[in-house]
């Protein structure tokens, strides 16, 4: 790409907004990271005389590539083995520092959003996390305005109804997360119980490369045991290392000196009431450096 020239400078200049679209709608920053390559031939190939505001044709031609690739990606989930994680990426302070940025790509919200359609997932990002007009993103997803109401309503209560109910202050999200991670470190069964919600959920994805429970792991008493039995079993040299995953606290699992996966949290008032566990290596290609994510 020639930097000197107009369409590169004005793509440059938008990408990490580009980018962040791209991964709320498809989870996966590898797949984003492709409609951003589409999104670059279209836009090479686009008269720049005609076009008013460069940022929302931007935003449009990423949201119908990523609309496409969505379909294409559900069909691979279907054969997924185990529960489908989104790629969890290590993200810049900023990102941390904005609660509204923090929440749009945490795990527990990109979760929420894989109930949606294609269409319904698109129309509620860019309305609701990005704060897109109605008329744009009507001539991003080829609706009418009004259908895009009608739309943006219920993805809104659907996403609303399974999200987490209230925003858990720093310090209190900071004291859960130490107590579980010294927990964890010394192998203290009660520690882990203390910190953890009796209903709490844990989701392990090793995308049948690495080993992982095909299915949920539900209640607090079970999923300390299988975590610090699993630790237990195979005789694992266990070090974690606390990072900042999709905007929030996490953890690298390091086992003898490597890193084995991602641990995501959701914190519901002082304790911990969601766990993501990523393994699959393919999902593993960000965690060693931050990602730029941007709402603008």
């Amino acid at each position: 790409m020639d930097a000197a020239d107009p369409a590169t400078e004005s793509f440059v200049a938008h990408r990490n907004l580009l980018f962040t679209v791209a991964y709320e709608m498809l989870g996966s920053a590898a797949d984003a990271e492709d409609v951003l390559q589409e999104t670059w031939l279209r836009w090479a190939g686009v008269d720049l005389s005609e076009v008013r505001d460069q940022r929302a044709y931007l935003v449009r031609i990423t949201t119908r590539q990523a609309i496409n690739r969505l379909r294409t990606m559900s069909r691979r989930k279907e054969s997924y083995v185990g529960p489908w994680l989104p790629e969890p990426l290590l993200t810049t302070p900023d990102v941390a520092q904005d609660v509204e940025l923090a929440e749009s790509v945490s795990m527990a919200l990109m979760l929420v959003l894989e109930t949606l359609s294609p269409t319904e997932r698109a129309v509620f990002v860019l309305r609701e996390v990005f704060d897109v007009g109605y008329e744009e993103i009507a001539a991003a997803v080829d609706k009418t305005p009004a259908a895009v109401r009608q739309i943006a309503h219920r993805a809104r209560a659907h996403v609303e109804a399974r999200r987490p109910r209230e925003v858990v202050p720093a310090s209190a999200t900071r004291a859960a997360f130490d107590s579980f991670r010294s927990a964890l470190d010394t192998g203290d069964l009660q520690g882990l119980l203390d910190v953890l919600a009796p209903d709490i959920v844990l989701l392990t994805d090793g995308g049948g490369i690495k080993s992982a429970a095909r299915r949920p792991v539900l209640g607090a008493d079970k999923v300390a045991r299988f975590i610090l039995g699993g630790i237990t079993k195979y005789r694992i040299v266990l070090t974690t290392v606390p990072t900042v995953v999709n905007g929030s606290p996490g953890l690298v699992m390091m086992v003898d000196g490597e890193a084995d996966g991602i641990l995501a949290f959701r914190f519901e008032g002082d304790r911990i009431s969601g766990l993501y566990f990523v393994r699959n290596p393919e999902k593993l290609t960000r965690i060693d450096e931050e990602t730029p994510l941007s709402l603008r």
